[in-house]
């Protein structure tokens, strides 16, 4: 009875290990769209400063995001608990400013701005060559990158919480906090050895020595070194669309007419031979993608209309 009853109790444990992992599964897969923006971004914020100084730069963001997460996980948590109909609500701001985010990034691109000059200025200060001033500047820097991973960590949080509201109290904490801690060391992980690319690149290049392993290791020294930038820039492509994708899918998820609309309209290409099946996978998400763009520009025009209001109030 008593062997019946342990082995009774490892088959729920294990049940309840299967949806912890299934449920972290489809978390991590819906949050996943929100990283390459995050990885993109943290690995800016970290440069120009010294190469000595890029991974304490890191970590000090990875510990700063780790203290975001740990207020934004039990604020998650209290709000399933207390205040569960806030949560698709919560999403459907996250989903809006995801894709205002991504718009005003496009808009800034391609649009003039009265305040180009000041951010290119800005961009572009001089970086101070040591003493207080250098540390004064990595702490800044630091600040601004543990800001913005706030307002990004948040965003997974909510889609994460989104993904687990009708799990028991118990898989939530455990499926948030797994997320949490993945989603952090893998960012931070990455945007470590991003920033350090180009300084392994410059090593085999210095140190390839003579005959044919010397001749290789210098060119995939150079291969390096010049796929850096172009790895940068790449993260910024993708993070832009995948904000959209990501903020557009939360909208129209939120949104029942839209999503019904969207899956009407991707369901015929099914039949068609040879690429029906990739077809039909792909076009919900580059429609959720197109409601994305819309519904950042509308946020903007909202956005900048109002800033507009209060600049003519605060004249007055």
């Amino acid at each position: 009875m008593a062997g019946s009853s342990f082995f009774a109790l490892i088959d729920d444990i294990a049940s309840i290990l299967d949806d912890v992992s299934l449920m972290t599964k489809v978390a991590a897969k819906k949050t996943a769209g929100v990283l390459g923006d995050d990885l993109a971004l943290n690995a800016q914020q970290v440069a120009g400063v010294n190469a000595d100084r890029e991974l304490p730069v890191v970590w000090a963001v990875a510990k700063g995001s780790l203290k975001n997460k740990a207020i934004l996980v039990p604020a998650a948590l209290a709000i399933s608990a207390f205040a569960p109909w806030a949560v698709t609500p919560l999403l459907m701001l996250g989903g809006a400013f995801l894709c205002f985010e991504g718009f005003e990034k496009l808009a800034h691109r391609f649009l003039p701005h009265d305040d180009d000059h000041d951010e290119k200025a800005e961009d572009h200060r001089e970086v101070p060559a040591a003493g207080a001033d250098r540390d004064a500047y990595e702490q800044d820097k630091i600040k601004g990158a543990i800001r913005t991973d706030f307002v990004l960590s948040a965003e997974i949080i909510a889609i994460t919480l989104g993904t687990v509201a009708d799990a028991s109290i118990q898989q939530q904490i455990t499926v948030l906090v797994g997320i949490a801690l993945i989603m952090t060391a893998g960012v931070y992980g990455a945007v470590a050895g991003i920033v350090k690319l180009d300084d392994g690149g410059l090593y085999l290049l210095r140190t390839g020595g003579d005959g044919w392993l010397g001749t290789l290791r210098q060119g995939v020294g150079r291969a390096i070194l010049r796929a850096a930038p172009v790895m940068m820039k790449s993260l910024t492509v993708i993070g832009t669309v995948a904000m959209f994708m990501v903020g557009g899918g939360i909208l129209t998820h939120g949104i029942p007419a839209v999503h019904h609309w969207i899956a009407d309209a991707a369901a015929p290409l099914a039949a068609l031979p040879a690429v029906g099946g990739v077809l039909s996978a792909i076009a919900p998400a580059l429609l959720d993608a197109v409601f994305g763009v819309i519904a950042g520009a509308v946020v903007l025009l909202v956005v900048e209309a109002v800033k507009r209001v209060l600049k003519m109030f605060g004249k007055n």
